[in-house]
């Protein structure tokens, strides 16, 4: 048995009419295949590239150990010269990855490269994003703490993006006062007798390759998995919804303040509470004792 994913809708290229009408309105993810083909990136983005233009750069590094009370909020795990990192990336798998570079900050160069679409949507133009991994590196399924709009832009080899709405919160065995499910959830291959509400989840799934464009509607929960060495750059917009909005506003004054309150008070155990209660109140919500 696998998740009940259904295959994220593909065009070849669309007119902001259309994107609007048939996917930020329904707030619907969709795939855009050929859609950055006239920027420069397309053709010179690469791996070998971003270690030739941005080598001496010291990027901050992720891997998939689980929540530490004494990480700070997206504390990185470690740090490494960008020229040594895409030799670890071309050389053998690893779980490192960079997560939230602000290109723009660190390389202004890279700028020349791209330009911000117009979807009908108001992107943020100081927050374009860099998300590095390595063959089989996985982010953990999480929303952002923002609920933005997301253009995600993939370059280089494959990626698998799985995705939830937020209408699937009860089977998925979210973290109270977190953006993240269960990390011990491998939804690349879920263990359905040990984490049962998943069979109810509906949710979507694509695999992206080198230009393709991926639309997160806002607070879409994605899980994203390096199929070979690549890396991908987000664009974002905050959201038009109204209670989405306020929702992004709370989490960043209040969860997140409260969160770490918590952890400097509580340590490990509140870390190690709220990983129970995920499941409690997941298989409360769905009638499931175990």
């Amino acid at each position: 048995m696998s998740l009940n994913l259904s295959e994220i809708d593909r065009v070849k290229s669309i007119t902001k009419e259309d994107f609007i009408k048939n996917y930020f309105k329904p707030q619907k993810p969709v795939v855009i295949e050929r859609f950055i083909e006239d920027w420069p990136a397309y053709k010179k983005w690469s791996l070998d590239y971003m270690k030739e233009i941005a080598g001496d750069k010291k990027v901050p590094l992720y891997d998939d150990r689980p929540v530490d009370y004494k990480d700070g909020f997206n504390e990185p795990h470690a740090t490494m010269r960008m020229e040594d990192y895409v030799e670890l990336l071309k050389s053998e798998p690893t779980k490192y990855r960079i997560f939230l570079w602000n290109i723009l900050k660190e390389v202004p160069e890279l700028q020349k490269d791209f330009s911000f679409p117009d979807f009908g949507l108001r992107l943020m133009k100081g927050l374009p994003m860099l998300f590095f991994g390595g063959k089989d590196s996985y982010t953990f399924m999480h929303y952002d703490i923002d609920l933005a709009n997301i253009f995600h832009f993939h370059f280089e080899g494959k990626k698998q993006c799985i995705l939830f709405d937020q209408k699937q919160n009860k089977y998925l065995y979210k973290i109270p006062n977190s953006l993240i499910t269960r990390e011990d959830i491998n939804f690349a291959n879920p263990d359905f007798e040990k984490w049962p509400a998943l069979k109810n989840a509906k949710g979507y799934v694509a695999n992206l390759e080198h230009g393709n464009v991926l639309y997160m509607p806002e607070g879409y929960w994605h899980y994203m998995r390096y199929i070979t060495p690549g890396f991908s750059m987000s664009l974002r917009a905050i959201p038009r919804n109204p209670i989405r909005l306020g929702k992004a506003i709370y989490n960043i004054v209040v969860m997140r303040s409260f969160d770490n309150i918590m952890r400097r008070l509580k340590g490990q155990k509140w870390i190690d509470w709220k990983n129970e209660y995920a499941i409690k109140r997941t298989h409360k919500k769905n009638n499931i004792t175990q």
